[in-house]
């Protein structure tokens, strides 16, 4: 696959993924899937995580291997020490090393702050902010010993602004963003960058159980008039995930449509 813009100081900036392994977390639909499709159509072989929907997951695995690139699923719970440990081995055993960690996995429980239970509230921090941790501890420093490795953790524009009912899920957005941007400054001269991407509402099977008249509050507040596609996120992250990438981490790139800027 030849991919490549030639800078104006001649140097090639490359987005071809040939001969990279990625680990896309939470994989098996939505966003996650469309990352996992569009890294193995830049040429990366995948590993895919999902905790449920295993039926899914080997659905997507078909793809990429329809793409002529290697995939497997591995059904595991990211918010569980013992199962990421047996995810890393599993994966190593299968593709011998991760390059790029995509930390899409995410779970929501919504509910007003005076109605949310602890159990909601560890529920969500428990996955969407200590299992990015623990899938990540496992397979940034390899990729520090190697000299190159991503690591892209999806957050959201909840996050960055907050949401009536959620603030569980805003604590746990917001502290991926800051917790990124801490790892980038310990990676980044070990040839690890560490970014994150903030989407904002994106059509997915979760948006289209949404009530039209609730959808349109949120395309009436957005610039653009319309909700992302999963395509538009993943487009960021295989731009966050090539050598094209390489003199940008710490960095949040909002893909909203305009609706927080």
């Amino acid at each position: 696959m030849t991919d490549t813009t030639q800078g104006g100081d001649g140097a090639i900036l490359d987005f071809d993924l040939t001969g990279k392994v990625a680990l896309v977390t939470g994989g098996s639909r939505g966003i996650g899937k469309s990352i996992a499709l569009t890294l193995a159509a830049r040429g990366a072989d995948v590993a895919i995580n999902c905790n449920t929907g295993g039926q899914l997951a080997e659905a997507v695995c078909e793809e990429i291997r329809q793409l002529g690139r290697k995939a497997e699923f591995y059904p595991h719970n990211v918010g569980d020490e013992s199962e990421v440990e047996k995810m890393r081995d599993e994966i190593l055993r299968d593709f011998g090393r991760i390059d790029i960690l995509v930390n899409n996995a995410g779970i929501t429980r919504d509910k007003s702050f005076k109605k949310m239970t602890r159990e909601m509230w560890d529920a969500v921090i428990n996955v969407d902010l200590t299992g990015v941790f623990l899938v990540t501890k496992q397979f940034v420093d390899p990729m520090a010993e190697r000299g190159w490795g991503r690591v892209i953790n999806i957050a959201s524009v909840i996050g960055e602004i907050g949401n009536f009912g959620q603030t569980n899920y805003a604590a746990a957005k917001g502290g991926l963003i800051a917790f990124s941007k801490a790892l980038a400054r310990e990676y980044a001269k070990k040839g690890v960058t560490v970014n994150t991407v903030a989407p904002g509402f994106i059509r997915t099977e979760m948006t289209d159980a949404v009530p039209a008249e609730a959808l349109k509050v949120v395309t009436d507040s957005t610039p653009l008039g319309r909700l992302g596609l999963p395509a538009e996120v993943a487009a960021g992250v295989a731009f966050l995930a090539s050598n094209a990438a390489s003199y940008v981490t710490g960095h949040v790139l909002d893909i909203n449509g305009g609706y927080a800027m």
